[in-house]
């Protein structure tokens, strides 16, 4: 990985609030979320992958710092071993695709497994299937603290890459998106 303080353009010396205002930047312009049906989702979404893991490099090198991530070191909620156990790591790891083959072989559909899913889903910018899964997950066992947080802060808009964004605006319409898509071809191609 390329310097992840280059990647969110910022200084070493950056402040958590600054790295964290950065990285709220990038991730409103190049969320995927704003590129559906669009011939530039495939870069948004290499771009998004990119900035996620910057932040979570520097999120690791500062001792986590800048709030609650549900998809990088929870470790509450589940039991300590067995398959749960097995996906949390797999999603702590960013090994994305061994967590999402574990998920789907689970047939017990409880509230850990709607949290986990929903966890894989926020790594993956699917903010509103994420919001649905932590949802769902407060739903079945009301008194997790965990699946609480994470259900509030989707629901407030409170995730690093959630900013204001999505809260009764329309996505994906006018002159807008054509502005947007230029203004991202041209960051991602370095012009």
């Amino acid at each position: 990985m390329s310097d992840p303080y280059k990647v969110l353009g910022v200084s070493p010396n950056a402040s958590d609030d600054d790295v964290k205002k950065a990285y709220r930047e990038l991730a409103r312009k190049y969320h995927p979320d704003n590129y559906h049906d669009n011939p530039l989702s495939d870069l948004a979404q290499d771009k998004m992958k990119e900035i996620n893991e910057a932040y979570d490099s520097i999120l690791k090198q500062r001792g986590g710092g800048a709030g609650y991530n549900p998809g990088a070191g929870y470790s509450g909620g589940g039991s300590g071993s067995g398959p749960y156990a097995q996906i949390r790591m797999a999603i702590n790891n960013g090994d994305l695709a061994t967590a999402e083959r574990l998920l789907a072989a689970q047939s017990n559909r409880n509230a850990e497994w709607h949290f986990l899913t929903g966890s894989l889903y926020y790594r993956r910018g699917w903010l509103d299937q994420a919001r649905q899964h932590f949802q769902q997950a407060v739903n079945m066992d009301p008194n997790n603290r965990e699946y609480q947080m994470a259900a509030a802060q989707m629901n407030s808009g409170g995730f690093a890459y959630r900013g204001g964004f999505g809260q009764g605006q329309s996505r994906g319409t006018g002159c807008c998106d054509c502005c947007a898509a230029l203004m991202c071809m041209n960051c991602l191609c370095g012009g």
